[in-house]
């Protein structure tokens, strides 16, 4: 029995060892793979951790989602050359035109501009607000000097200087190097420089005028003669030093003038003085060329 078992046993053996041969295709690989995995164990944990960063190399994946508007550039690219190829043909259509009108030269030269006229007392819409409050203020000042004149040109209205028989009112006016000793007296407007008329001694008519306004100022130009002695300076300044000697001569006759003839300029002494030549220049300031060879 042992006997018979034993080749039963055989081929039972044999049976199983045939067995596995069939189903051993599906083990078979696990067990060549675990076979092989001892050999890379160290290598599957790099691996591992560099298949980390694989999902990180996923995130470009949505990159392409974000490229999905690829037909916007394709539907605009379509009008841009249409665009693109109308322009020429317009501009040489224009071309055309102009060299098929050429210019005619006008019979009066200007004639075919437009004037640019702006009425008086208006305003330029083409200037800035700036240059428009520049013009402002420059035309307020000139109503401001304007309306100066106008009130020094009004004679003074308060002046009271009596006109005695034997009344003399003296002053010494200055102006530069020139020095006018006035006598004031009444009269009838008469001026005696130096022995001459006022019209022989000052021939311009400017220094004639500013001669006589202080007395026109107070309103006694046909009321009071002028006798004055003039010396130094020249006639521009002497004319000055008579108006100022003429102011201070008005002062003594009424001390009441004092306020007037101040504010208007007539008792300030001009103090612009030529100044002196000094020594190695040419004039007071005026230096020799400099030569450097």
């Amino acid at each position: 029995m042992s006997d018979a078992e034993h080749p039963d046993d055989v081929e039972s053996s044999s049976a199983d060892s045939a067995v596995p041969p069939e189903d051993s295709t599906e083990p078979v690989e696990p067990a060549g793979a675990e076979q092989s995995e001892p050999e890379p164990e160290p290598e599957p944990e790099p691996v591992a951790e560099a298949d980390e960063p694989e999902p990180v190399a996923a995130e470009p994946e949505t990159e392409p989602v974000a490229a999905e508007p690829e037909p916007e550039p394709v539907a605009a690219a379509e009008p841009e050359p249409v665009a693109k190829a109308e322009q020429p043909e317009a501009a040489e259509e224009d071309i055309e035109e102009i060299e098929l009108q050429p210019r005619v030269k006008p019979e009066i030269p200007g004639a075919d501009l437009i004037p640019d006229i702006v009425p008086e007392g208006g305003e330029a819409l083409h200037l800035d607000a700036e240059a428009i409050a520049a013009a402002e203020a420059e035309a307020e000042e000139a109503r401001g000097e304007d309306s100066d004149r106008e009130y020094e040109a009004q004679p003074i209205a308060d002046a009271a200087i009596d006109l005695a028989a034997g009344a003399r009112y003296r002053a010494t006016g200055k102006r530069k190097t020139a020095v006018a000793r006035v006598i004031l007296k009444p009269g009838t407007g008469v001026y005696t420089v130096n022995g001459k008329s006022l019209e022989q001694f000052f021939p311009r008519p400017t220094l004639e005028r500013v001669i006589r306004q202080p007395l026109e100022t107070v309103g006694y130009e046909a009321r009071m003669d002028v006798v004055a002695k003039l010396h130094g300076g020249g006639v521009s300044a002497q004319a000055g030093a008579l108006r100022h000697g003429i102011s201070r001569a008005l002062i003594e006759a009424d001390p009441n003038l004092r306020g007037e003839l101040k504010r208007r300029g007539f008792l300030t002494r001009d103090p612009r003085v030529k100044e002196r030549k000094k020594a190695g220049l040419k004039k007071a300031r005026k230096r020799p060329q400099f030569s450097k060879r």
